[in-house]
């Protein structure tokens, strides 16, 4: 009887055991960053000096 139930409790845990099966792993996507520069800054600035000059010269 023993022996019944040891065969038994190992065949549960057996089977629990390859319940999931094989399945491939998933890679997560590399994540690249893109370098950015923004060049607004340099047109933005030398026109507004030039504007204030404009509105200064003009009065």
């Amino acid at each position: 009887m023993k022996k019944l139930v040891l065969a038994a409790a190992l065949t549960v845990a057996a089977s629990t055991a390859f319940a999931g099966g094989m399945v491939e792993p998933v890679m997560e996507p590399e994540v690249v960053e893109a370098a950015t520069s923004s060049s607004a800054g340099g047109i933005v600035v030398p026109l507004l000096l030039l504007l204030l000059i404009a509105a200064a010269a003009s009065s």
